[in-house]
């Protein structure tokens, strides 16, 4: 096959434009044409008038005349082979005598590829998940919208498909993927039951429905392959011994861990792919001696406009149309103080949802369905901070801060769960809001106004104060007053980096593979399904005593 880029037509075009404008880039005969596929299919809606589709397009013709096209016409090249090959297999017998079944904490996105890529070896992997099994984890989440009653093991942090379940559910990442491992990534997802169409758009999304029944299939592929699945099962400690082989930079090895349970699971493979929630556990695991480094995150509020106005600001005669779907942004400033104010986690026709994993704590995030077609768009405005000038006490000082502000948005919000909110107008005054206007927040079980300067410190509220009115020069309505600001948003990512070597485990703890968005590696669900993939596949690697030299699996 030969791969075409950049084919530019209209938005309303049909498919015989498409297969016409093949034939003349190419400057082939209709009939030569045998026939093609669209790789990747994205826009171009700088022009708001002219809005283009964008195609990657795979096209088959005869040998000969794909021969003589690539030697007259130096910009086309193959189609690159995007099949994913295993890198190893164990035997049918595995685990053998002198071998333990590895294991994999956590079961979110990272984890399960991980798991997934690992069973389809033939390593039988046993993944150990805190939170209970996602039916259920949804039950519980349900539990703290409407109830005000939180599950501190089962909620949108934790239990199976990991944060990523409640949430828009993107498929899109700025990693670079040589292997194509996103791919590997969207093709199982697909097995599982995701839209075929993730595989070719630009911003491919699932939703939450879409996800649950979606992770309800993987796992039930990784039993059937040999793993093992345990719900309800918290790691207390790792057992790690000093190094006495005197082998490479680690000081130390992993032997095995314990559960709260009181059992004991021997294994020196483990994949830690925790999230970035797990506080406990990361305490845990600097008590034990593996090597943590404080990293970067940023914090700040979900704000809430109707879709229509992004819609309107983004596609104008255009917004509505089904392919372009509902409007989403991306949106930096850079303060005159140094600091940077950027969207995240932008959510089209989605809702914002109550996130917090512990007791006497408010935390945001946002949410969609596979549809998108709730009344309010939202994203996160936040502001990021350094641990070198923002929280420099210690390694897990980051998660101190976390707490203090999620503590004092609980206690902003009233005392029952509910978030502080305040009108984008009245916070650009720095006045308080006291009724709401034309826009209705969405987050449940409920908003509190008030004054939103209160629930961060004066850089960060002075940074956004001045990123809004300069992300109404690019989205137009975005500092409209009658938008919603609600707080806290602080788990944008990991505040500590489980930092690893080349061979992908912990610097100073051999066979201890840290991984996805908890260990600092990954920043949404395709990142960390592919952070997953490399783990795993640099795991079998060491356990099945591969040479690397003869494999690419770790570049």
């Amino acid at each position: 096959m030969l791969r075409i880029n950049e084919l530019k037509l209209p938005l309303n075009h049909t498919e015989q434009d498409l297969t016409a404008a093949i034939i003349e880039k190419l400057a082939i005969k209709p009939s030569e044409l045998q026939s093609f596929s669209v790789f990747k299919r994205s826009y171009d809606a700088r022009k708001k008038a002219n809005i283009l589709l964008i195609y990657q397009l795979d096209v088959v013709l005869s040998a000969s005349l794909e021969k003589s096209l690539l030697q007259s016409n130096k910009a086309l090249r193959p189609s690159p082979d995007t099949r994913y090959q295993l890198v190893a297999q164990a035997d049918a017998n595995f685990p053998k005598p002198n071998q333990q079944r590895p294991i994999v904490i956590g079961f979110g996105p990272c984890g399960i590829l991980a798991a997934l890529v690992l069973a389809q070896m033939g390593l039988k992997p046993i993944v150990l998940e805190r939170g209970q099994d996602v039916r259920q984890r949804t039950k519980d989440t349900w539990g703290l919208w409407r109830d005000r009653k939180l599950n501190s093991e089962s909620n949108v942090q934790y239990g199976e498909g990991g944060a990523g379940t409640f949430s828009d559910g993107k498929l899109y990442s700025q990693v670079k993927d040589k292997r194509f491992l996103g791919r590997k990534v969207l093709t199982e997802f697909v097995k599982a039951g995701a839209p075929e169409e993730i595989m070719f758009v630009s911003k491919p999304h699932i939703g939450t429905f879409k996800l649950v029944k979606m992770v309800e299939a993987m796992r039930a592929e990784i039993t059937r392959l040999g793993g093992e699945i345990r719900f309800n099962q918290k790691v207390e400690t790792l057992h790690r011994e000093t190094n006495t082989e005197g082998k490479g930079e680690h000081e130390g090895k992993i032997t095995g861990l314990t559960l709260s349970s009181g059992e004991t699971l021997a294994s020196r493979h483990i994949v830690l792919a925790i999230g970035h929630s797990a506080r406990d556990t990361f305490e845990m695991l600097l008590q034990q001696g593996v090597y943590i480094e404080a990293k970067p995150f940023s914090i700040g509020f979900r704000i809430e406009h109707p879709q229509s106005v992004i819609d309107d600001a983004r596609f104008g005669d255009f917004a509505g149309n089904a392919i372009l779907g509902a409007a989403d942004y991306k949106l930096v400033h850079h303060c005159e103080s140094g600091r940077s104010v950027y969207s995240f986690c932008m959510c089209p026709g989605g809702t914002v949802v109550a996130a917090t994993s512990e007791e006497g704590c408010v935390v945001t995030n946002g949410m969609s369905q596979y549809s998108r077609n709730e009344r309010n768009a939202n994203a996160a405005i936040v502001v990021g901070i350094e641990p070198e000038k923002d929280y420099p006490e210690h390694v897990l000082a980051g998660i101190d801060l976390q707490r203090k502000l999620e503590k004092l948005a609980y206690k902003l919000g009233g005392e029952d769960y509910s978030a502080p909110a305040q009108l984008v107008g009245d916070f650009l005054k720095n006045q308080a809001s006291s009724e709401l206007a034309s826009v209705k927040p969405s987050y449940q079980p409920g908003i509190s106004l008030g004054d939103l300067s209160l629930a961060l410190p004066a850089f960060a509220i002075a940074a956004i104060r001045e990123a809004i009115p300069a992300f109404n020069k690019k989205i137009k309505g975005f500092a409209m007053n009658d938008a919603i600001l609600t707080g806290v948003e602080t788990r944008t990512s990991s505040p500590i980096c489980i930092k690893r070597g080349k061979d992908f485990q912990n610097i100073n703890t051999k066979g201890l593979y840290p991984a996805g968005e908890g260990a600092g590696y990954a920043g949404g669900i395709l990142s960390a399904g592919i952070d997953g993939i490399k783990v795993a596949e640099a795991l079998a690697l060491d356990l099945l005593q591969v040479d690397v030299t003869t494999s690419d699996s770790t570049s």
